[in-house]
């Protein structure tokens, strides 16, 4: 992963050669405290976050880590099939507490550690790109701190875990091709299958790094292509059985299916125009969530794989980097439904992955390249930017006004434009370009110091902006009244919103189905019965039918209205 491009600085004469060092006994200690003051910021930013709120993302992680230790399902028929790699990582919440609050607390400190492991894989990759010890931690540390890997970590979602797994994929891989030993081909080779039992992002990588060891074996390394092999091969099979297990427990009546929506984006012409506009947006999502660096890291590592003189493994690991970008920014645009929200031409999240080795990747060269070589990249950088949004205008058209804008699809960019409800893309292109221009300044001032202030300082001004300065925490109400105890169902009219919210904190039981307008009482053992309330209705009505004594209590999930009928004795049998 070394840039070998880049030219290095002259304004400076090279130093004459030292002997050879030991390594500082100080490295251990400033990585160790960096990764305790990653999470830390990261367990600040989340500190206010007590129960799911990215809906049924969240709920569908949630559930699945509760059904692997042991608890209560869910019915998730007709969603998207939430994985189960990230979910057994959660699993020891469960283990811990079944109290919702508890356990989502808990989530929240895995997602830390995981995340700020980003720190010391960061600084590897930093001094892979050539850098030296010193610029190498604090570079590395404010890196780590971009929205794009820190935002999602207050959720629960597998976002918070794949660029963590993507760089440790990449920093193994890239020893393997430069060594070829057996031991880095397994070991990247489970890392990426890994990733594989994580997401469906995780699918696109694992195909890259099979044919990154099937050119491995080309080039003579045939018995370590094998041993990597099997260890992938063996991977995907235990993440294929995990993965069939929860969507048999959790998706009783089939996944929301997304291959159909994908076939027909790869066989016609107008699905081909949606498919490579999405992904040029994610591209310039990509760019102007990393003000701008991730576009000089496209750069350099564009030119990498082009220039003929470049070292193989140089050129292998360029070409790695390269297709895992376009497979996932392709493949998941084409795979994307038509959801009329504004996401669906400039979206982020799915390359959040691969934003820190990028962002890396374009600082090194900043700090490594002489004067003329720096300012180059910095131009294919806004011109990369600037293309890919006129081409995201350009298809999208009114629509990126037209159409619903949520703000947990752009956290970044509200902070660039000072605006949470709407895109503005050429505000946003500008204030990216003048905060990359600013962080160039200062690369060519050899104030590598100054340039990771900057850079960490610009990180924590968009979080807290996105997220907000951290608040009292506030313990969720129960959102049926009563003992937590006894069978929970709900009628077939009951919109999946509702649905989904009450998954997660009805912990202690499997929520059932019924149907309350054919007019038969709730098998035994039922305490609670969830009906739809229309607008204007009384919680008395909303169930005619109703059997003697039960008693209604109404709840309201954003504009929804519901009812739970609750059976009396059920609480005085728990007393």
């Amino acid at each position: 992963m070394t840039l070998a491009t880049v030219p290095p600085r002259q304004d400076v004469p090279p130093a004459p050669p030292r002997p050879a060092r030991r390594p500082s006994r100080a490295l251990p200690w400033l990585l160790a405290a960096g990764v305790l003051a990653q999470a830390v910021v990261r367990l600040w930013f989340a500190w206010a976050r007590t129960a799911p709120a990215a809906n049924p993302d969240e709920t569908g992680y949630l559930v699945a880590a509760r059904l692997l230790a042991g608890g209560p399902g869910a019915d998730l028929s007709g969603n998207t099939f939430y994985q189960g790699g990230y979910p057994l990582l959660l699993t020891p919440a469960y283990w811990a507490s079944h109290d919702p609050a508890t356990v989502y607390t808990i989530v929240m400190v895995i997602n830390a550690a995981l995340g700020a492991a980003l720190f010391p894989l960061g600084y590897a990759a930093a001094r892979r790109f050539g850098l030296a010890r010193r610029p190498a931690l604090p570079l590395a540390f404010a890196a780590a701190l971009l929205p794009a890997t820190t935002f999602f970590g207050a959720f629960a979602l597998a976002d918070a875990v794949l660029p963590t797994l993507v760089l440790a994929w990449l920093l193994v891989l890239d020893r393997f091709v430069r060594n070829g030993r057996a031991v880095d081909a397994v070991l990247a080779s489970l890392v990426a299958s890994s990733m594989a039992a994580v997401h469906t992002r995780g699918t696109v990588l694992l195909v890259v790094h099979a044919a990154v060891v099937a050119v491995m074996a080309l080039r003579g390394r045939l018995r370590a292509a094998l041993a990597g092999g099997g260890a992938a091969l063996g991977g995907y099979a235990a993440g294929a059985a995990l993965n069939a297990h929860i969507r048999a427990e959790l998706y009783p009546g089939g996944t929301r299916n997304l291959g159909g929506i994908l076939e027909s984006r790869l066989t016609t012409l107008p699905g081909q125009e949606w498919a490579l506009s999405g992904a040029a947006g994610q591209i310039w999502y990509l760019i102007v969530s990393t003000w701008g660096l991730a576009g000089a890291g496209l750069v350099i590592v564009a030119v990498t794989l082009a220039r003929r003189r470049t070292p193989a493994a140089d050129r292998i690991m360029a070409g790695t980097l390269l297709a895992a970008t376009g497979g996932i920014a392709y493949a998941s645009s084409a795979a994307l439904p038509d959801e009329h929200r504004v996401g669906n031409f400039a979206y982020g999240r799915y390359l959040t992955c691969l934003a820190l080795v990028y962002a890396l990747a374009g600082a090194a060269a900043l700090l490594r390249a002489d004067g003329r070589t720096a300012i180059r990249t910095a131009a294919a950088s806004v011109l990369l930017s600037a293309g890919t949004g006129v081409w995201v205008t350009a298809y999208a058209g009114e629509r990126l006004h037209t159409h619903t804008f949520i703000g947990f699809d752009f956290p970044e960019v509200m902070f660039l434009t000072d605006d949470r409800s709407a895109l503005r893309l050429p505000e946003a292109t500008l204030a990216a370009c003048a905060l990359f221009c600013g962080l160039l300044l200062l690369s060519r001032l050899n104030r590598t110091a100054a340039t990771a202030i900057a850079m960490a300082g610009i990180n924590l001004a968009a979080l807290t902006f996105a997220m907000g300065p951290p608040s009292r925490r506030v313990r969720p109400e129960p959102p049926l009244p009563g003992p937590a105890a006894g069978k929970v169902v709900a009628d077939v009219s009951l919109g999946w919103e509702v649905k989904t919210a009450l998954m997660y904190p009805v912990w202690w039981t499997r929520i059932g189905s019924i149907d309350v307008r054919d007019g038969r009482p709730p098998a035994p053992g039922v305490c609670a019965v969830v009906v739809r309330r229309p607008e204007g209705t009384a919680p008395e009505a909303t169930w005619p039918a109703h059997p003697a004594g039960w008693r209604p209590h109404a709840g309201r999930f954003w504009s929804i209205g519901w009812v739970s009928w609750q059976d009396p004795s059920c609480a005085a049998a728990a007393q």
